[in-house]
């Protein structure tokens, strides 16, 4: 199987983010770092070439300093990595985002076939949201650029004779899909554990393939140059608000009627 994993550099989960003026997201304060839900779908990548074989690729879009989580990638065990870096891209939304990726995709496919006429990518795994966007809606817009089948959401994994199966858990219930190869699929947070990149890993990191994409190199891919970046964004922050600093919570003293005060407490906020 050749895999396509796509992975993101985010601001530390666990860091203070901020906004700039324009409404972007202030990433030099914060420690970047490879979004946590990017290993879980690696992971799931990962797994599934350990069981049929074949190839996984990582892809990014971002900038240059972007690579250090591709090279963490490829030291959990990725085989290759694409980066798409252009100064034009700063500021996309998740529509130019997923326009991106989409022409990507299918020049990195192109790079990975060895054959003429091979099959290109058998699945594009992601995950279900980034955790800077939170949009969850770029797996879906790819695919629907791709002209592919999409199963997202999903909590488990697996492929057999050409079949993609997985389970969405959802509160209404769990739902099983299924779709034919090739597909695109979003990962939860259930869907793996990732693992640690070993030494092994890391120094084998350094000699595997990076290549690096600009706007030109996915022009014949189907990508509109002049569609791309902030200035021709489809979706604008207008205003940016300091979120409020948290203020103290109800203290009930107990004198004997605290257990009913505070459940009249949690019925007012309709808890109970």
């Amino acid at each position: 199987m050749n895999i396509v994993v796509l992975v993101k550099q985010v601001p530390d989960t666990y860091g203070e983010r901020t906004l700039r003026e324009d409404g972007r997201i202030d990433r030099e304060r914060g420690t970047p770092a490879l979004d946590e839900i990017d290993e879980r779908a690696l992971e799931v990548a990962l797994r599934l070439r350990e069981t049929a074989g074949g190839e996984v690729t990582v892809l990014t879009m971002g900038p240059p300093e972007a690579v250090v989580a591709l090279r963490k990638a490829l030291a959990m065990g990725a085989d290759r990595a694409v980066h798409v870096c252009d100064e034009a891209l700063a500021g996309s939304d998740a529509l130019q985002t997923a326009a991106v990726l989409a022409a990507a995709v299918l020049a990195a496919a192109v790079r990975a076939t060895a054959a003429p006429g091979a099959a290109t990518f058998d699945l594009v795994v992601a995950g279900n949201e980034s955790t800077d966007g939170r949009t969850a809606a770029v797996p879906a817009m790819l695919a629907e650029r791709l002209g592919l089948p999409q199963l997202t959401f999903l909590g488990s994994v697996a492929v057999d004779a050409g079949i993609v199966t997985g389970l969405r858990i959802t509160p209404e219930g769990t739902t099983e899909l299924c779709a034919a190869l090739p597909a695109v699929i979003s990962v939860t947070e259930g869907s793996a554990q990732p693992r640690f990149p070993n030494f092994k890993g890391i120094m084998s990191a350094r000699s595997k393939p990076l290549t690096t994409l600009t706007l030109a190199d996915l022009a014949d891919h189907g990508l509109v140059e002049a569609e791309a970046g902030g200035a021709n964004s489809w979706s604008l922050v207008c205003t940016v608000t300091a979120r409020p600093a948290r203020a103290g919570g109800t203290v009930i003293s107990d004198d004997g009627t605290g257990g009913s005060r505070i459940a009249a407490f949690l019925a007012a906020a309709n808890l109970i």
